[in-house]
């Protein structure tokens, strides 16, 4: 049994990397960046528990990637370390940003090796270029860049979080609380990704696989007299029924949301947007389908081509399928080209050809954000 346990920080906004995806979510090759910073981790079989935390909306989907326990980010770094020490119970806990992607076992095995000689152990690397603060010149050699993994003691760690004050490292927390640190030399490739510009500085990872997911969505709703028609992302204002639905019964963007989804591996409408929820109550579903396309984007997915089939005997659908597909394609920022709308019918038969509701069939295909453009 080890003494030794990891935390793993992955549940930022990347407010500051600029493409609109979380960085932790970044794929290399088809793994996201933080189960690739983990499973380097995991690979030296000296950690008695790994827990990761990732922002709040992804837990669910982050767990699915993996058997290591995921917790739920806090607003500050430090809530978010508290809520993963509440896991470990070893007496030392190493913890490190999974935007540090290339921590190497050499590193690890150096910080290691130190955990006798103070409460926290920092990696760090050296300034070697002049330093100015406003017009003084500032002795860089008594100046240290830190980086993580820093290795503590857990129970010092505990208390010096219990602290108001924001720390941005477990160092700095345990030196205010007391405790002692001491350092040890870090790497280059321990750069933090902040920028989108932080990727080509780091030759250890490879680029995103260019392959492409595939997604099939089925939704089927029924006819209601007097409820609004809404098909496609499009009103009809002149028909006299609608769907019978919780939301607005956009059966086409229901079933293309689910499409969507299961190219991505994020289970479906049903989950994520609950008719038992009365937020949802009538909502217009181009703001669901507006949401999903801002999730697939933070854990890191684009959109390829959609592809969608509605049967229906009625409404006739030919007249609509261009305003349809001009609808979709701005509510998706797809060019025209890849937003395909289709029609048919079944000749008379089962619920669609007795005229009682309209079945719709989706496809959609995703690919990885291509994060080497950065």
């Amino acid at each position: 049994m080890s003494d030794l346990s990891l935390v793993l920080l992955a549940g930022g906004n990347s407010s500051r990397f600029g493409m609109g995806v979380r960085k932790q979510w970044l794929r290399i090759d088809q793994t996201p960046l933080w189960l690739h910073v983990a499973r380097t981790f995991e690979s030296m079989g000296i950690f008695e528990k790994i827990v990761i935390t990732a922002h709040p909306d992804d837990v669910l989907y982050a767990q699915n990637h993996t058997a290591h326990t995921v917790v739920a980010a806090g607003k500050e770094r430090q809530d978010s370390l508290k809520n993963a020490l509440s896991h470990i119970d070893t007496p030392y806990v190493m913890v490190s940003d999974v935007a540090r992607a290339c921590v190497t076992p050499a590193l690890i095995h150096r910080i290691i090796a130190a955990k006798e000689q103070a409460d926290c152990i920092v990696s760090f690397l050296p300034i070697w270029d002049t330093v100015v603060y406003d017009d003084a010149t500032i002795a860089r050699e008594k100046l240290k860049i830190i980086q993580t993994p820093q290795l503590s003691k857990t129970h010092i760690l505990k208390k010096a979080l219990q602290s108001e004050t924001i720390f941005t490292d477990d160092s700095s927390a345990i030196v205010a609380f007391g405790g002692t640190r001491a350092f040890v030399e870090g790497e280059e490739g321990a750069h933090k990704i902040t920028r989108a510009a932080d990727l080509l500085k780091l030759p250890c990872i490879t680029p995103p696989s260019n392959k492409v997911l595939v997604g099939n969505g089925y939704d089927v709703h029924a006819f209601q007299e007097g409820k609004p028609m809404v098909l496609g992302g499009i009103g009809m204002p002149l028909l006299p029924y609608g769907f019978k639905a919780h939301s607005d019964g956009d059966v086409a963007i229901h079933a293309l949301i689910d499409a969507i989804l299961g190219a991505a591996g994020m289970d479906d409408i049903g989950t994520l947007f609950p008719d038992t929820d009365a937020a949802y109550a009538d909502i217009d579903s181009k703001k669901l389908l507006s949401h999903v396309m801002t999730r697939i984007t933070q854990v890191g997915f684009e959109l390829g081509n959609v592809d969608i089939t509605i049967v229906a005997q009625q409404p006739k659908i030919a007249p609509h399928k261009r305003d349809m597909r001009a609808s979709l394609s701005a509510l998706l920022s797809l060019p025209l080209e890849r937003v395909n709308v289709k029609a048919t019918t079944t000749e008379g038969l089962g619920f669609t050809g007795r005229k009682e509701g309209v079945a719709v069939i989706a496809t959609a295909t995703l690919y990885y954000t291509n994060w080497t453009h950065a």
